[in-house]
């Protein structure tokens, strides 16, 4: 498998640490409010890629923070006269809604800043010790950034570049401008935790440091989220936990493209700044997660109203050809498949090969989609046989949801019941059609279409219904 790896801008194949596991982190939200649809892409993607890793055998240990405690946090809380950790812990709940809606499993472990106090406290302390960080008379503790020789890796920029730009704010206590906080001292009124220098708490970037250390270790395989993290969060990252530990932090470095909506950058501004669960009330959790599969995962990707439809359109052919295997399992015979089902099923190897090559080329989703929907165009065409087996037709549908099941898409097929009534309707329909009573079935037909919601379908196997959407 080869993955773009951003610290060397090229596809790199991929080389865990340790043979058969892969230890990844990814960064995760600061809890203040329900998540927007530009979170929700590194969300996703770097969900795929841990499915994929355990569909080609890997074990992995997958970390994603919870940012608890922070200057957005803060001010919520105090705007509702409420402590910081309810609004963390409101936030957290309806993350893991949004989650569950998007199919994105839970982490392996999902710590929050607020749980990892002393394994921050023990990285700046380290930083300071080693001369990488001083305390400020106020009780601030900086990282010294021209102390790491390799500052700016990640970013391919030239510390004299970024400095150029870097100031000193009111109140900060900083030898250079460049230098970033790892610790804030205590203001009034604010969450705080005891340290070597005072009361205070961490900075942004030194939590995910500590908690990549914590849970995975002082090196590890893959660290990822999105392309406006590079800098400064992931630089900083890099340089504070390098230094700290004397060691590589990540080998592979991957980021997701912007998300820019109807062609426009998304901002608050402009009114185009909107969350997840309100795009989900619209078109749907599942729709969403297959728009953003639609494009490779570094590729800018455009949020509209027509990509939107084109991706419920995409995913309810899907679904259309999942429930008909439903219904043809529940209708044919024949445990053994005949030689020419066996030829015909061998065949559909090529489609996994293609979903697989497409995967293997640093995840590209648009091409595993399409890889799948060959496959199913393919059985489509091959259960119209009304003698297909029973064997044949679950081997059809057992490949199908395979390769869905690594994209988590497909992921909410049910079998849909009928009530009796509607089941005694669908029996008079038949009769009716025996009697040559036409003028009857038809009107039965768009009783329960125009009534009901019932679209009726009929094929060899018998009548096959869906709701009307």
């Amino acid at each position: 498998m080869k993955l773009y790896n951003s610290m060397t801008r090229k596809k790199e194949e991929f080389v865990p640490i340790e043979p058969g596991k892969v230890k990844m982190y990814s960064c995760g939200p600061t809890v203040y409010n329900f998540f927007h649809i530009g979170n929700a892409r590194p969300f996703i993607i770097f969900d795929t890629l841990r499915r994929y890793f355990e569909y080609r055998g890997y074990e992995v240990q997958f970390v994603q923070n919870f940012t608890d405690i922070d200057d957005k946090v803060i001010n919520k809380a105090n705007a509702e006269g409420v402590t910081y950790d309810v609004i963390a812990d409101r936030y957290i709940k309806e993350y893991f809604t949004d989650a569950k809606g998007l199919g994105i499993r839970p982490a392996t472990v999902h710590p929050r800043a607020t749980e990892t106090m002393d394994a921050i406290i023990d990285i700046v302390k380290k930083l300071v010790d080693n001369g990488h960080a001083y305390a400020a008379p106020n009780g601030d503790v900086y990282f010294r950034t021209k102390s790491f020789a390799e500052y700016g890796k990640l970013s391919h920029q030239p510390l004299d570049e970024l400095q150029a730009g870097a100031r000193i704010s009111v109140g900060e206590l900083k030898e250079d401008p460049m230098d970033f906080a790892v610790w804030k001292a205590a203001k009034p009124g604010e969450p705080s935790w005891e340290s070597p220098w005072g009361q205070g708490r961490p900075g942004w970037h030194i939590e995910c440091s500590a908690m990549v250390n914590k849970y995975l270790g002082k090196t590890i395989d893959i660290h990822s989220g999105g392309k406006d993290l590079i800098f400064p969060h992931h630089e900083n990252e890099i340089a504070q936990s390098e230094c700290a530990n004397g060691c590589t932090f990540a080998n592979y470095w991957l980021h997701n493209g912007f998300l820019t909506i109807d062609n426009e950058k998304m901002s608050k501004s402009k009114g185009n700044f909107f969350m997840v669960r309100e795009a989900a009330e619209v078109y749907g959790y599942e729709t969403i997660r297959m728009f953003m599969l639609s494009a490779q995962y570094r590729s800018p990707l455009n949020y509209s109203e027509e990509s939107l439809m084109m991706a419920k359109n995409s995913l309810a052919r899907l679904y259309t050809a999942a429930e008909n295997l439903q219904f043809l399992l529940d209708h044919q015979t024949g445990d053994t498949m005949t030689a020419e089902e066996q030829a015909k099923a061998a065949s559909f190897d090529q489609y996994r090969q293609k979903f697989i090559d497409a995967m293997d080329d640093d995840l590209n989703t648009a091409d595993a989609l399409a890889a799948i929907f060959e496959l199913v165009r393919e059985i489509n065409t091959a259960v119209k046989d009304p003698a297909c087996t029973h064997a044949f037709v679950q081997t059809c549908f057992d490949r199908m949801m395979e390769l869905c099941g690594v994209l988590g898409i497909v992921d909410h097929l049910e079998k849909k019941t009928i009530d009796s009534e509607i089941e005694d309707l669908i029996a008079q329909r038949t009769a009716a059609k025996k009697a040559k009573n036409f003028a009857e079935a038809d009107r039965i037909r768009d009783y329960l279409l125009n009534e009901k919601g019932i679209i009726i379908k009929d094929t060899r196997q018998g009548t096959q219904w869906s709701y009307k959407e």
